[in-house]
């Protein structure tokens, strides 16, 4: 579900018209719906209303305050991978005691960090961390929650960058280590709380075969240490991938309805599939959903700058690059490109859309039909609210995006735009 539609041939979100925005913003510009991010929320929660559960946002998938403090004020937890996120999830009035901390490499600056603010649980990754964080705890004189997060060797069927489930991922103790490493953590650590039991098989499922495959596989170990350590609860991980593919007509159906042949993963079909089997266990059930909550939540607008014809190609250079938005060069990712102020006619042209960055991989867009925008047209790179800004970066000293939430009419600059001079703040030459 997305709240961008075309109204009379313009672009808009929510109410409000992204033509308006580009022109006193600025490009590139980061869009983002809060009545998207607050349905997904909720229709995710009320999935999992028949279990004891908490929905724990992946702040990794957008980390602006502003969406935090939506998700907060929605009762919403948060799976945090550095103290850098604990951090902004507090300054975004989060309850650090909704927060997990997964990761492989925490350092001791972290683990104190998360101890002293009283996180709800660390999601340990390797036997080396579970015993650093009792020796860490140990010499804070406090007891550190944890969970084992378990390596089940599921294949979830994406891309190679974003499966996490599988024995050759660096994430995870490998399933048929996880009650040992559970045995020796009880015995020999005794400044740990065995908390409970955590999975996360990858990103961007568009099955819920592989949910399913992975719950079934792990729940009779989940039985085993709830016997033996009366563990509070269990994660499941995130993972419900997105459709990039969206209808934009005004009053158009929700995109798990106008795309179910293309994309069949809906919450319905999820909780259905998982609900019941975790019922019978009476634990406290985790979710972490990230791309899910907030990727079709966000647009990219950027300004066509020139149109080269060659011989082999015609491209259309834009405002944005790599540097702004690196899915397309790093995961092969997909966007949906449209023009802002929709063509008359529908005609469409087959077209590089590539930024200015000097690397040949910069591109938003490889031979796509897209519409015949010229230069000063603005185009809306859809689905860009996951790993989009938080992955952006300052290379070819490019300063970052502004960021805009939207609510109906309501505009709010929730990042400004970054000037040179933020740009070179704490540089010196020697």
């Amino acid at each position: 579900m997305h709240l961008f539609h075309y109204q009379n041939d313009r672009l808009h979100c929510e109410d409000t018209d992204l033509g308006s925005l580009a022109a006193k913003h600025g490009t590139p510009l980061y869009v983002y719906s809060k009545g998207t991010i607050t349905s997904h929320y909720q229709r995710l929660d009320a999935a999992l209303d028949p279990l004891d559960h908490l929905v724990c946002y992946a702040v990794k998938a957008n980390s602006n305050l502003a969406i935090l403090s939506t998700i907060a004020k929605l009762g919403g937890g948060f799976d945090i991978v550095s103290a850098g996120e604990l951090y902004r999830v507090i300054k975004a009035g989060g309850d650090p005691a909704k927060c997990t901390f997964a990761g492989v490499g925490k350092t001791r600056a972290e683990i104190e960090f998360a101890l002293e603010k009283g996180i709800y649980c660390f999601n340990a990754e390797s036997e080396a961390e579970l015993r650093y964080i009792n020796q860490v705890a140990g010499e804070l004189g406090k007891k550190a929650p944890v969970a084992v997060r378990v390596n089940p060797n599921v294949d979830a069927h994406t891309h190679a960058k974003i499966t996490t489930g599988k024995s050759e991922n660096k994430f995870g103790i490998d399933f048929d280590q996880v009650l040992d490493v559970y045995a020796r953590a009880a015995k020999e650590c005794p400044h740990l709380e065995i908390r409970g039991v955590q999975m996360h098989i990858g990103s961007q499922l568009t099955s819920v075969t592989p949910f399913r495959e992975a719950v079934e596989k792990v729940i009779p170990m989940v039985k085993d240490i709830q016997r033996l350590y009366g563990i509070q609860f269990f994660s499941i991980g995130g993972g419900i991938g997105i459709n990039y593919k969206q209808s934009l007509d005004s009053g158009a159906s929700t995109w798990w309805e106008s795309n179910s042949e293309t994309h069949p993963l809906t919450v319905q079909a999820y909780a259905e599939a998982v609900v019941p089997l975790l019922q019978p266990l009476g634990l406290r059930i985790l979710c972490e959903p990230g791309r899910f909550m907030v990727g079709n939540a966000g647009v990219l607008l950027t300004s066509v700058l020139y149109e080269k014809r060659g011989s082999a190609k015609t491209f259309k250079i834009v405002d944005a690059g790599m540097n702004d938005l690196i899915r397309p060069t790093l995961y092969e990712g997909w966007h949906q490109i449209v023009p802002v102020n929709k063509p008359a006619n529908g005609q469409t042209e087959l077209a590089d859309v590539v930024g200015p960055i000097c690397e040949s991989g910069d591109f938003l867009a490889q031979n796509r039909d897209i519409a015949p925008v010229q230069a000063g047209d603005v185009l809306a790179v859809m689905s860009a609210g996951a790993y989009g800004f938080t992955m952006a970066s300052n290379y070819n000293t490019r300063p970052l995006p502004a960021e805009i939430l939207v609510e109906g009419s309501k505009v709010s600059v929730v990042r400004e735009r970054q000037t040179l001079d933020d740009v070179l703040k704490g540089e010196h030459i020697a």
